[in-house]
């Protein structure tokens, strides 16, 4: 393929990239994510935010079409139907010859690891681990939403942060930094529900407030530490599963971390490294070779990699011509 579009559609944020082929550089589109495909009207917020972040990209190709659209969802694992609802959908949207998904911690995973065998931990609004074996095997920890799962996430850690705020706040718990921090983001603790929700979004909303927790903590908040060395510990838990789940006698596994999260820096990295190479399981320690939109596009033109099966692809047919290629927009004067 010459020209193929990758997604990263995360609950935050959705990026997209055209390549146009070797040698060209690469155009990228940001826009606000998605819930995720197992929420409600999850296929159909989906669709609008890669919609919404592909269609500026399409239009810089004047009139050219790329080959493939691929799109790392987040919620995928968790609802298949879901996802070939979203491929169907955006080979009705898009012009493209294909159209597929899966899950954004699929293509974390080949991403950081450039399409081998290990171990993918995937942090940031949610949290999952993915192993996959050089045989196929797929073990996927976590990633069960923040009602149920996403142990150690932004939105766990925030959401942590903002009830020992308010714990404070009422008088029922230790005094901590934390409550003026989400004073100044949020205003009065008598607003935070309200405004956690506003959005729809509430763990999305609760994750922007991590970072004030890992500043807390690298500060020296008793209170914010203890929130974060806890998340360390549940996300090396997950990610040390996923490894037990596909270990094998060829040498250790590499295990890469990857996602927004790591940007807390050492408050949160530093526990988390320490957990996981104090193991005793045969992993490895390696840096992320590249990002889940690296990922995608690499599973947008490569069927060989252990990550093949876990594609949902829709291919164009004769009965299905493409939409057309939006317009242009005329020069400005």
């Amino acid at each position: 393929m010459t020209s193929v579009m990758a997604v990263d559609l995360g609950k935050t944020g959705c990026r997209a990239v055209l390549w146009r082929g070797a040698g060209s550089s690469p155009s990228v589109s940001s826009v606000a994510g998605a819930p995720g495909l197992a929420a409600p009207d999850g296929v159909a917020a989906a669709r609008a935010a890669v919609r919404a972040a592909v269609e500026p990209l399409l239009r810089e190709q004047d009139g050219a079409r790329p080959e493939a659209v691929l799109v790392g969802a987040a919620g995928a694992a968790s609802a298949p139907a879901a996802a070939r609802s979203l491929a169907d959908a955006l080979l009705a949207d898009l012009p493209v010859d294909e159209a597929a998904v899966t899950s954004d911690a699929v293509t974390a995973h080949a991403g950081a690891l450039g399409g081998r065998a290990g171990v993918v931990l995937a942090i940031g609004t949610g949290s999952v681990a993915v192993g996959i074996g050089a045989d196929g095997t797929y073990a996927r920890v976590d990633g069960w939403g923040p009602l149920l799962g996403d142990d150690g996430s932004g939105a766990r850690i925030g959401t942590a942060g903002l009830r020992a705020a308010l714990r404070a706040h009422d008088g029922r718990g230790p005094a901590t930094a934390l409550l003026d921090a989400a004073v100044r983001l949020f205003g009065a603790p008598e607003r935070l529900p309200a405004t956690v929700g506003r959005d729809g979004n509430p763990a999305r909303t609760a994750a922007s407030f991590a970072p004030e927790v890992a500043r807390a903590a690298a500060a020296g908040d008793a209170v914010a530490s203890a929130i974060v060395r806890e998340a360390a510990a549940d996300l090396a838990e997950t990610a040390l599963a996923a490894a037990g789940r596909i270990a094998s006698d060829r040498g250790p596994l590499p295990l890469a971390v990857t996602g927004g999260l790591t940007g807390l820096g050492p408050a949160l990295t530093a526990p988390l490294t320490a957990a996981l190479t104090g193991s005793g399981l045969p992993v490895r320690l390696t840096s992320s070779l590249g990002d889940p939109l690296d990922g995608a596009r690499l599973l947008a033109v490569d069927r060989s990699t252990p990550h093949a099966r876990l594609v949902v692809r829709v291919r164009r047919t004769a009965a299905h011509p493409p939409p057309p290629t939006p317009a242009t927009p005329p020069a400005r004067a």
